[in-house]
């Protein structure tokens, strides 16, 4: 018995030493195959559909794969163009050394020091704007370097797309292959792998109809506002708008609020307050109320674990941690409830 104990102890210690050397293979790959993952398993149930009636897997995998491509692409291609145009437009604004930004904000200052209050408090004229002065130009040094970066990295992020439509063509195929292999080799028992798998599912698909949904809207609204109120860069302030509004509860009040403030600052008193107004009466209350109606009972998780989950995700993951954070909570509780289960019995 001994020799045998042995051998198992060797197969597994180099079976585990083999997963890990393949999962850090994959490493760089990690997000174009989760993106791949949630996609295919989005689209799985039209797949099968379709393969139903064409009886063949390879031509069902060719549509679902060109109507995926052309729902990626073509959006991807008409902001990546937007963002193009108009971060040469805020890059020429915000370049270092740029006169309108010195001027802007000497205005502003202008406007907060020449008032009774002002002078009551006795604010330092010369010592306010040299710091505001000096905070503006590291805020545009850091818009500069970034806008730097994100061009450099364009080509990175079509490779990674090209790695995604690539996996995403053999997942939407063999998905289910995948899936029985993955089951077989981690078995929980009493159909806990399949009843995992649709909670991973169940929990993607609530949290990216909520963002795109909520995101879409506060987006349109957002970026029309600007556009009325004569903000330069509507556009891209509407897309940023849309981004936030992955983060529940702050969501893109950190765009339109500070927007309006520095509206009235700066002199212009409706349009900062219809920027402000229509971000807490609209806006704001679009995130509110729509929200809890679409996750509804999809997920069954408390509003605190949403928030805490998302806003986690994305700092340990980045911009793809809004639906990896929320995943992992999902799947915790359900191995909770399991493990609740199994206690009962």
């Amino acid at each position: 018995m001994g020799p045998i104990k042995n051998d198992n102890v060797l197969f597994f210690v180099v079976l585990g030493a083999a997963t890990l050397l393949f999962l850090y293979l994959l490493q760089p790959f990690f997000f174009p195959i989760f993106w791949a993952i949630v996609i295919a398993g989005i689209f799985q149930p039209l797949y099968r559909r379709i393969n139903r009636r064409l009886q063949s897997p390879n031509w069902s995998t060719v549509i679902i794969f060109l109507f995926i491509a052309l729902l990626i692409l073509i959006p991807l291609g008409t902001v990546g163009k937007l963002v193009f145009t108009e971060s040469l437009q805020i890059y020429e604004t915000l370049k270092p050394g740029a006169r309108d930004i010195d001027t802007n904000f000497q205005r502003i200052i202008s406007a907060i020091t020449d008032n009774p209050l002002a002078d009551s408090i006795q604010i330092d004229k010369v010592f306010l704007s040299e710091k505001a002065a000096e905070i503006v130009r590291s805020i545009a040094n850091y818009i500069f370097v970034n806008l730097k970066a994100l061009t450099q990295n364009t080509l990175g992020l079509l490779v990674k797309l090209a790695i995604m439509l690539y996996t995403l063509f053999f997942f939407i195929r063999d998905g289910d292959k995948f899936l029985q292999s993955a089951i077989r080799f981690f078995p929980l028992g009493m159909g806990r792998e399949r009843l995992l798998y649709e909670r991973f599912l169940l929990t993607v698909r609530s949290t990216l109809k909520v963002t795109l949904i909520i995101g879409g809207i506060q987006g349109i609204i957002g970026g029309s506002l600007f556009f009325i109120t004569g903000i330069e860069g509507a556009p891209i302030w509407g897309l940023l708008m849309i981004l936030m509004a992955v983060v529940p509860g702050v969501g893109c009040s950190i765009i339109w609020a500070p927007a309006g403030i520095l509206m009235l600052i700066n002199g212009y008193i409706w349009e900062g307050v219809l920027i402000l107004g229509v971000g807490f009466l609209v806006i704001s209350t679009i995130d509110n109320v729509l929200r809890p109606i679409l996750i509804g009972k999809d997920v069954a998780m408390h509003p605190l674990l949403i928030f805490l989950s998302t806003l986690g995700g994305i700092f340990v993951f980045g911009f793809s941690g809004f639906v990896i954070g929320p995943i992992i909570t999902s799947l915790l509780l359900a191995i909770l409830d399991m493990y609740d289960e199994f206690q009962k019995k």
